[in-house]
């Protein structure tokens, strides 16, 4: 399958599936990330949760963002590994959440945003000189300072709590991407050193931020 037809078939999977919540409120609740519901034994929650969305703009951006940076990723190291890379930080980012909200009973969240956030910082990590245009800039912007403030952005949203996107799963999605990426291809370790390093602020910030119990 080819690299545009492979990408085409996920983003349609997330569509259909979130378009079904869109009319079907209860199908949200059934299959959304839900503390609750997972620590019952409903662990299939914290994949499905990720292909569900708040609302058109939520997927719009979401699947925006994928359709621009996934291909940088499976044309580095194929689709297979690029498939792997956006699985293990949606349960990266589902675990996460599930760590730091394990308390709250009552937390929900859906989207596919761990796994978009881990398929950005694997793409970073490939191409350093990657750029990107934002509707509202004019001009291109290194793609390093769009992830990194995706994730201060995300901070913003954990600690605001005023809706139902999963913002904790920005962090564990960036984390699964950043490791995996390197685990299938440790020479970005050589030639991407800097990458490497300051990818790590907005994930230390928010190690910091929970230590300190002010997320």
């Amino acid at each position: 399958m080819s690299t545009t037809i492979f990408l085409i078939v996920l983003i349609a999977v997330n569509v259909i599936v979130s378009f079904k919540g869109f009319e079907d409120y209860s199908f949200i609740r059934k299959y959304q990330f839900h503390i609750g519901s997972i620590q019952k034994g409903e662990q299939i929650r914290m994949v499905t949760s990720g292909f569900l969305h708040a609302d058109i703009p939520h997927l719009a951006f979401n699947m925006l963002s994928l359709y621009f940076f996934a291909p940088v990723v499976s044309g580095a190291l194929g689709n297979y590994s690029f498939l792997l890379i956006y699985f293990a930080s949606l349960v990266f980012g589902s675990m996460l959440t599930l760590i730091i909200h394990k308390k709250d009973y009552n937390y929900s969240a859906i989207g596919a945003s761990g796994a978009v956030t881990g398929i950005i910082y694997s793409a970073i990590l490939l191409d350093p000189s990657l750029q990107i245009f934002l509707f509202f800039i004019p001009i291109p912007i290194p793609a390093y300072l769009f992830g990194i403030g995706y994730l201060l952005y995300s901070i913003y949203g954990m600690k605001a709590k005023n809706d139902n996107i999963g913002h904790t799963a920005h962090f564990g999605g960036a984390i699964g991407g950043y490791l995996f990426s390197i685990l299938i291809h440790p020479e970005i370790l050589q030639y991407n050193t800097f990458m490497v390093v300051i990818l790590t602020i907005p994930i230390a910030i928010m190690a910091v931020m929970a230590k300190q119990g002010k997320l």
